[in-house]
This record gives structure tokens, sequence and C-alpha cells, in this order.
């Protein structure tokens, strides 16, 4: 009898030097993590408004379990991050749940936080009829892959963290004979452009739920 359905979020514990470093600058070292802080708890937050899905977090280092157990609610459950390069994190963290029998696995990143619910929703219902579902990022790379069964080939020879990442995601597939189903676009947040971008949103959407990092944005740097 099939589990149900799990969402996973890529976490790893907020490091001066160590996250978001390519919004230094406008940022100092400190608050790039601390800003990777906000990303990660408005992730966990959206996360939790999806209805009838079983939240998980993939964090990294390895010693940072008692961290997130801390930080998250009852609820969460965690596992550790394994793989050499993403995509193997990707694929253990997928495969690790649908071995146990979940029927649906979709995987997210952590910085994100304005993504619409409805698009994780979609993430999973659309695998009704689906064997993959596909976030496009903005910047050639994915926010969210979702499956039924795992497909190691998929995450294999991908040139990680360049723009090539979906293109060579979908040639793949075609190549398996994977149907996939693409969400709509969205972005996260690696470079100051990506930060005016958010704060367009914000000043747009003054009460958007992605409350710590609304206010982190928001909030005078220099004050």
């Amino acid at each position: 009898m099939s589990l149900g359905k799990v969402l996973i979020a890529v976490v790893k514990r907020p490091e001066a030097g160590a996250t978001k470093t390519r919004l230094c600058p406008p940022f100092s070292l400190e608050e790039a993590a601390a800003f990777y802080d906000c990303l990660m708890r408005d992730t966990l937050a959206l996360m939790a408004r999806v209805p009838a899905v079983k939240p998980i977090i993939a964090y990294t280092p390895p010693d940072a379990r008692d961290y997130f157990c801390h930080l998250v609610s009852d609820g969460f459950d965690l596992i550790l991050q394994r793989g050499a390069d993403l995509g193997e994190r990707l694929l253990n963290a997928l495969t690790h749940y649908l071995d146990q029998g979940y029927a649906k696995v979709v995987i997210m990143n952590s910085d994100g936080p304005t993504l619409p619910v409805a698009h994780l929703c979609q993430a999973f219902t659309a695998l009704d009829k689906v064997d993959v579902t596909l976030g496009l990022g903005h910047d050639g790379g994915y926010y969210l892959i979702g499956m039924k069964r795992p497909h190691p080939s998929l995450f294999e020879d991908i040139a990680w963290s360049t723009e090539e990442v979906v293109a060579q995601t979908l040639a793949r597939a075609r190549q398996l004979g994977l149907s996939v189903h693409c969400l709509p676009e969205w972005y996260d947040v690696d470079t100051a452009a990506d930060l005016d971008r958010l704060r367009a949103e914000f000043h747009a959407h003054p009460n958007h739920p992605a409350r710590h990092t609304r206010e982190f944005l928001l909030v005078d740097r220099q004050a």
C-alpha cells in the first residue's frame, strides 16, 4: 500500500563564508549567512502549507542534525545529504523515500521563499499523469524535481550549477522515454539582481507570508 507523498527541501546550516557567498557584496559574509537563514526558515514554513505531504529536511553538514532538530516543528523528518555532487544528493534523497513505498516524492531548493504553494501542489498532482515534474528556474536550473520511481540517469553527467541543467535533464528524459510536466518558471535568490526582484515583490505584497526574508530585506541595513 502506498504511503502517500513526500516533500523534501535541500538545506545547509547557515555559516558565514559558506552560504550565499555570491551575494557578497552587497552583503557581508555574516549578513549573507543570516539572509540564508531567513530563506530557509521561510521555505520550511512554505512546505508546511502544502496539504497532505510528509515534510523532510535533507541537511548538511553531517554534524548539523541537532541544529535542525531544534529549528523545525513536529512533523518534519531529517535525512543527511549523501553524495559527491548535487545530482547524487538529490537522487539519494528521492530514492530513500521512494524505496520506502511513498507514491510521490518531490525535492526542492531552499532559497526561493516566495514560490507559490500552487506550484508545489501542481508538482504532485501532475505526477498522476506523467513520470517526472520539473520546476523551471529563471537561470536554466530547476527549483524542484518530482517522480514516482527512481530514475538515476536523470542525475548523471549533468552540468550542475550551470544554465544547461534543465536542457540536459529534459534531453535525458526524452532519451529514457519519460514524460515530463514542466511547472511555471520561478526564481531563487543567488545574485544582487535576484535581491532586487525579491525586494520589488515584497514592496508589491507587503504582507507576503515569507516573513523572515521580507523583514530582513525591508529593514534599513545601515541601521
